[in-house]
């Protein structure tokens, strides 16, 4: 049942109790040792030794200790047998047991991730030699994209077919399924999940592949971009993409930078800052902080902190306190994403991050500077603005470090804003028109996404005729919708949803709506009609044939138009419902 002691020697003596350890934390030798930050503990001083000879660690900060078994036990989450078996198989020895028995999850999850590099390795051989995939060799090109920048990053080509994976693993239903590399079809045979796209993989901090995000050539059917599902290898709120190459640079900077997706990090790469990693999406999760923080105490986000979660700004508090990491923001140039400002002005890349600036710091310039500071009446509007973000940071002495410079901006006396800071409002207003501050904040940080949200967890009845998963464009509130429609109740959807859905569906149902929901759908289905549209051109400037996408840009510009009309609203919404999901079909 145990495994023999004398292999249990034997695996600790040949473990590299550094490398194991520089999976999870980034390590620095001092004298005969190696520290860092412990990841038992939030610390901003590295605390956490290892004698590499005995293969021993010990903490300072927390009195964390043990062997490197133990390490792997409590980092990984393992019973003592797994942690064994784990560090046996990164030293290449088989363990004996006193009784014949092994561990049936390690040996799956060896299968998977097994199966999981032969398919990257069989895209990444389709990019680089299959005459399917010149087209595709073509645009890395223009990407900037060279040779050395595909082997670097193991991107591959799937081929526009059914089936052609899956013929090549040959491996069981369950596989492939579990691996997210394909799925049995209603003809009860197999077929891939990705088809026709440039495929990025994507790996664990060990360096494992886990899941895949697929790219749509320029001019393809089917949206942009296609990730792999949640599977038993990946999580997606728990994985960062790029991480497992930038972990000595992030320690040696002492910052990470946070971006959106894979082009994004090759992007940084490229400029000279590979120091970043991909969230995939906007939504900052407390397991990715978490996991970030044993290797930087800055965080960098490299996205605009508006879409990154305004709504969420009192987590990103919450967490920069409880893990002891500084959050800021990159000032990209309007319109510019990562990717696209490393290729065209990789300078004004590098100074972006250079400058980055403290997340409070940076939406409340975004409030002043979006106002007009020429007029009283602009500068009272930008003071408003302003206080309700401030008010969000829970910091009391922080808030006033800003309400004094929002004084100096709009020449309002710094007095009256402490009081409008604590009343909720700058002026005076009915009483019944008056709100709390609470109710203030809330109004003006929920997006048209959680207001149709919180009005399906109070009325999801009423909501639910009207709403559809394809008008929402944040995964978190997607995710907590999904869950939401899916349950009997909302006490099940808390059950089955993600921790950062889970945490948003419960915050929201305990507030109230502020808006109509007629109001609120035109919103939420406006936003999505938009999206389409943006993607469409998109499409067309890089097709060979831009004509083709004028009837449904122009179908699409007419139906947003009918959705600004209350009379018009639900007609209009209900047929851009089923216009994006005939879409997302024909794509599928």
């Amino acid at each position: 049942m145990g495994i023999l002691a004398e292999d249990i020697a034997r695996v600790r003596e040949a473990s590299d109790f550094v490398a194991v350890a520089s999976e999870h934390i980034a390590l620095r030798k001092v004298g005969q040792r190696y520290v860092g930050l412990c990841p038992f503990h939030a610390e901003k001083s590295p605390s956490f030794s290892i004698n590499p000879v005995e293969k021993l660690f010990y903490c300072f900060g927390c009195q964390s200790k043990g062997d490197v078994i133990t390490f792997v036990r409590e980092i990984e989450h393992l019973d003592f047998a797994e942690a064994v078996e784990r560090l046996a198989a990164k030293a290449g020895l088989r363990v004996r047991y006193d009784q014949a028995s092994v561990s049936r999850d390690r040996q799956r999850r060896d299968r998977l991730v097994e199966v999981m590099q032969q398919a990257v390795d069989w895209y990444h051989q389709r990019l680089l030699s299959g005459d399917d995939a010149a087209p595709a060799r073509s645009y890395l090109r223009s990407r900037g994209y060279d040779g050395d920048v595909v082997r670097q990053f193991q991107l591959g080509w799937a081929p526009d077919d059914w089936d052609a994976l899956a013929r090549t693993l040959k491996v069981p239903d369950d596989v492939l399924r579990d691996t997210g590399l394909g799925f049995v079809n209603r003809r009860n045979r197999q077929q891939d999940a990705f088809r026709g796209r440039v495929m990025f993989p994507i790996f664990d901090t060990r360096g494992e592949p886990v899941a895949f995000s697929g790219r749509a050539l320029p001019g393809a059917d089917g949206p942009k971009y296609k990730n792999s599902a949640e599977s038993p290898l990946y999580s997606k709120g728990k994985v960062l993409y790029g991480l497992n190459w930038a972990k000595t640079d992030i320690v040696n900077a002492g910052e990470v930078i946070v971006c959106e997706g894979s082009t994004d990090v090759i992007g940084f790469f490229l400029a000279g800052l590979p120091r970043a990693v991909a969230g995939w999406g906007t939504a900052l999760t407390e397991d990715q902080v978490r996991m970030l923080k044993n290797f930087a105490g800055r965080l960098v986000l490299a996205y605009d902190a508006d879409s990154a979660g305004q709504a969420a700004a009192e987590r990103l508090y919450e967490w920069e306190k409880r893990y002891e990491v500084d959050i800021a923001v990159a000032d990209l140039p309007p319109g510019s994403d990562p990717a696209d400002l490393a290729r065209r002005d990789p300078a004004a890349l590098l100074a972006a991050v250079e400058h980055a600036r403290s997340f409070l710091a940076f939406r409340v310039e975004r409030a002043l500077g979006a106002a007009s500071l020429s007029t009283p009446e602009g500068r009272a509007r930008a003071a408003e603005a302003a206080l309700a973000i401030i008010r969000e940071h829970p910091d009391e002495f922080v808030r006033d470090q800003y309400v004094m410079d929002v004084s100096t901006r709009t020449h309002i006396d710094p007095d009256r804003l402490r009081e409008a800071l604590k009343k909720g409002r700058l002026t005076a207003v009915p009483p019944r028109q008056a709100t709390s501050a609470r109710a203030s904040r809330v109004v003006l940080s929920r997006s048209a996404e959680e207001e149709a949200l919180l009005l399906a967890v109070h009325d999801r009845e009423g909501m639910a005729p009207r709403l559809h998963e394809v008008l929402f464009d944040d995964e978190l509130t997607a995710a907590a919708y999904r869950a939401l429609v899916s349950s009997a109740s909302l006490h099940d959807a808390l059950e089955v949803a993600d921790p950062g859905a889970a945490d948003l569906l419960q915050r929201l149902a305990v507030e109230e709506p502020s808006e109509d929901a007629e109001n609120v759908i035109g919103r939420l289905a406006r936003e999505a009609g938009m999206r389409a549209v943006h993607e469409l051109e998109q499409a067309a400037r890089e097709s060979d044939d831009p004509a083709a996408f004028v009837p449904a840009i122009g179908w699409l510009m007419l139906t947003v138009e009918e959705l600004r009309d209350p009379s018009s609203t639900v007609d209009a919404s209900d047929r851009l419902v089923r216009w994006l999901v005939d879409r997302l079909e024909v794509e599928a």
